[in-house]
């Protein structure tokens, strides 16, 4: 009976990493700039796309999940995953359920910073295609390094989706995390990646772009220094870069933001529940 302890405990251990694996899924929340987990059939990893973009698709054979991000301009009701398999194409309707954002006001000194000025318009053009084509970047990989942790700790100062208004005029919702901490403070990357992009923009001051794969990309924002360049291949915990208030900021903190399927999400669904941040 002692001879087969070793095999009972590597059947064991199979099981609990299975299990493991299983809870490497971000936290369901099928509304606006939320998540929606849907099941998947097939032996072999089909692909699925929303809204012509490509989705994250997680698990084994005869057990798929798509993970979508869901836009935060998406409206309530019935939307539709298209999946291909085995050469086939077949679509699935899941429900996108209402969610309230709150609303927030605030004041920039620097008008430019809320009204271009045609040379920053033409900048601001030229920047948008390369912040675009990083959120864009897919690498393929069999999953994704979930759950996330935080890359500074600190209280929130903006949270994800807020409606916001500068100098009492309408933009965009807020499409990310912003943790208000002290000038200079480590940035860690919040899981395993590659560097897909590094610049200086006009709204988003220094920021960085990492690839963890399937289409899931995390993006730093008014960052006062970058300590990483294009390429580099990053690990979980390692600095990055410092905390700032380049760009568009009324002081020093870092927005970050995570994109799937080209999609700006609430990054507290990427996180274990004893990173959850607390607002300010």
């Amino acid at each position: 009976m002692k001879k087969n302890r070793p095999i009972a405990a590597f059947v064991a251990a199979f099981f609990i990493t299975l299990s493991a694996q299983a809870q490497t899924l971000p936290e369901e929340s099928s509304t606006p700039g939320g998540i929606a987990v849907i099941p998947l059939d097939g032996q072999t990893r089909p692909q699925a796309y929303y809204r012509d973009d490509r989705v994250t698709v997680l698990g084994e054979p005869g057990a798929w999940r798509a993970v979508v991000g869901i836009p935060l301009s998406a409206n309530t009701g019935r939307h539709f995953l298209t999946v291909r398999n085995g050469g086939g194409e077949h679509k699935l309707a899941f429900q996108v359920q209402a969610r309230d954002y709150e609303t927030q006001h605030i004041t920039i000194k620097d008008k430019r910073k809320v009204s271009p000025n045609k040379l920053d318009m033409k900048r601001i053009r030229r920047e948008r295609k390369s912040i675009n084509a990083a959120k864009r970047s897919w690498t393929d990989r069999d999953g994704i390094p979930l759950p996330m942790a935080m890359p500074v700790h600190g209280p929130l100062s903006s949270s994800f989706g807020l409606r916001r208004f500068y100098n009492g005029q309408p933009r965009h919702p807020h499409s990310g995390l912003d943790i208000a901490v002290p000038e200079g403070t480590p940035i860690k990357a919040p899981a395993a990646g590659t560097v897909v992009d590094t610049g200086n923009y006009f709204f988003n001051g220094n920021s960085v772009f990492i690839n963890h794969g399937q289409g899931l990309v995390t993006m730093y924002c008014h960052m006062s220094e970058i300590d990483v360049n294009k390429g580099d291949s990053v690990a979980a915990g390692q600095v990055i870069g410092k905390v700032g208030m380049t760009g568009r900021a009324t002081g020093p903190h870092l927005h970050w933001g995570v994109i799937i399927n080209d999609t700006s999400v609430d990054p507290s669904l990427f996180l274990s529940a004893t990173e959850k941040p607390g607002e300010q």
